[in-house]
């Protein structure tokens, strides 16, 4: 019904952001990018791509581009088993900074070894890598949210503990304090891992006195350095001296689920099988 064409030039401008840029990546002309595009919402009758700065994709947009993702795994898997081809395959996962800071580095590992694979991740945070899934981004996501994303299974990968942290002598000083009015260190403006803390335990949010700092060691080493409390998993905690618990028998238990496409693809099998393997080992 679909253009391949089409669709591979709708995954392109997504990928690549303009419709300029993606003509340069398929080495066309942009009034060829452009022309496929309005052939292929012509064909489906309904708009698929917001012409923006980015470009953004519609709703109608998202199903395409999951569409086209899955034939291109499909077809690289069928080269590939026909001898067609010794190009690796690329799998595109979401994986929240958390985790690709801590146990999904034992994937990395595992899979490094792997010629037939090449691994791409985007970083997200676990409440919100489900939505890379939908808007096909990626084929698999690690993510918080037990409910399959429409075409996708899901499995759950066990527990990412928590605990509230500070440097000895910032805890010393705040003894007494309540938590809601101490410096908080956040990863970003998605993160309310620290915000929600800090409800269950005096009824409001974490202080506006915040930094927010989107990156995993930096962000570990602004809490040991003091400039404020955290949530830091226990992978992250065994990685510093001088800290202690502000709450020790009040850890966050942060469930989490791999989720991917419903496809028979040898290559995305491995990559699961490699983050259950580490998931075993490494999560509660």
């Amino acid at each position: 019904m679909l253009d391949p064409e089409a669709v591979r030039t709708l995954l392109a401008v997504v990928d690549e952001g303009t419709l300029d840029a993606a003509a340069k990546a398929l080495h066309v002309t942009p009034s060829a990018v452009s022309q496929r595009i309005k052939a292929l919402e012509q064909r489906t009758g309904r708009v698929l791509l917001v012409r923006t700065k980015p470009a953004r994709l519609t709703e109608s947009g998202h199903v395409i581009a999951r569409y086209g993702r899955q034939l291109a795994l499909l077809e690289q898997d069928t080269a590939t088993g026909l001898g067609l081809t010794e190009s690796p395959t690329a799998i595109q996962v979401a994986v929240n900074a958390d985790s690709l800071n801590t146990w999904f580095r034992a994937v990395v590992r595992e899979l490094a070894s792997n010629d037939d694979i090449v691994l791409g991740v985007l970083r997200d945070d676990q409440d919100h890598t489900a939505e890379a899934l939908r808007q096909g981004l990626v084929v698999a996501a690690v993510t918080s949210s037990p409910q399959p994303v429409q075409g996708c299974s899901v499995r759950p990968l066990g527990n990412m503990r928590y605990h509230a942290m500070a440097a000895k002598a910032c805890a010393k000083r705040w003894q007494g304090k309540d938590l809601s009015t101490i410096p908080v260190v956040v990863f970003d403006e998605k993160d309310d891992l620290q915000d929600a803390f800090c409800r269950q335990i005096t009824g409001n949010p974490a202080s506006a006195h915040r930094h927010y700092l989107p990156d995993g060691p930096v962000f570990e080493d602004a809490v040991v350095a003091g400039a404020g409390w955290a949530l830091l998993s226990e992978h992250q905690i065994k990685r510093h001296r001088g800290l202690v618990h502000l709450f020790p028998d009040t850890p966050v238990d942060v469930p989490l689920h791999w989720q991917q496409w419903k496809l028979d693809s040898p290559p995305l099998q491995v990559v699961a099988d490699a983050v259950a393997r580490a998931a075993r080992s490494e999560l509660h």
